[in-house]
């Protein structure tokens, strides 16, 4: 495994559409929710423990060979909101292209063959890090660090917050992220014994309903 390639994989200049999603954050912003760098970090750790691991662990899943049909539906249940569903199909179809561009393989070929309207991101990204020689616990990694760091960048625009206040954010979440990643491998590592049953539920209610409010307004900055 190679931490260069790990780095390429977690840039945010990775061109995997990243940038035009804030995570919940902007919805967060206009509720009141976040106001400064206090808020933003309780936000990023209710979303890291509740749709960081359910996607860290889809991702880890993935990595390690589990049926990316089986990871998809999965996905699918695991995400009642309708906007949030078709954000992270449309992640999926960005990391994709820039996967196959990257990293070309065989099992990246037959995803986008059975997913041609674009599978979830998460099981694109565990897809993704196998072509690449990774790991489950790289794509957990990267996973929650976008969880984190998507929402952070965000509120910079949202906000006009002090980069270093958000970067502090990061920061102070990094032992918590590396939590987060033990438990989404080990569930990995259980969905390849059990099947996909046994991933993380875990949920966020007030993203959900976010994600639907941020959907029907008709003026906004970020997709999602």
């Amino acid at each position: 495994m190679s931490r260069a390639t790990l780095l390429v994989l977690a840039d945010g200049r990775f061109p995997a559409g990243g940038h035009a999603h804030s995570g919940g954050a902007e919805a967060a912003v206009k509720a009141g929710l976040i106001r400064g760098a206090e808020g933003l970090e309780a936000f990023c750790r209710g979303r890291l423990h509740t749709v960081g691991l359910v996607s860290a662990a889809l991702a880890a899943a993935a990595a390690l060979g589990v049926a990316p049909v089986a990871l998809d539906a999965a996905a699918d249940a695991r995400t009642p909101s309708l906007a949030l569903r078709g954000a992270s199909r449309k992640l999926g179809r960005q990391l994709m292209r820039a996967a196959r561009a990257t990293w070309p393989s065989g099992e990246l070929d037959t995803l986008a063959r059975e997913f041609p309207k674009g599978a979830h991101q998460p099981v694109v990204l565990g897809v993704m890090a196998r072509a690449a020689g990774l790991g489950p616990e790289d794509a957990a990694y990267c996973s929650v660090y976008e969880t984190v760091s998507g929402p952070a960048g965000a509120t910079v625009r949202l906000l006009s917050l002090d980069p270093f206040d958000a970067t502090g954010v990061v920061a102070r979440l990094a032992p918590e992220m590396d939590r987060v990643v033990r438990a989404a491998v080990e569930a990995g590592r259980e969905a390849v014994r059990g099947g996909v049953d046994v991933l993380p539920a875990a949920s966020g209610p007030l993203l959900e309903i976010g994600a639907e409010v941020h959907a029907a307004w008709a003026v906004r900055l970020f997709a999602s």
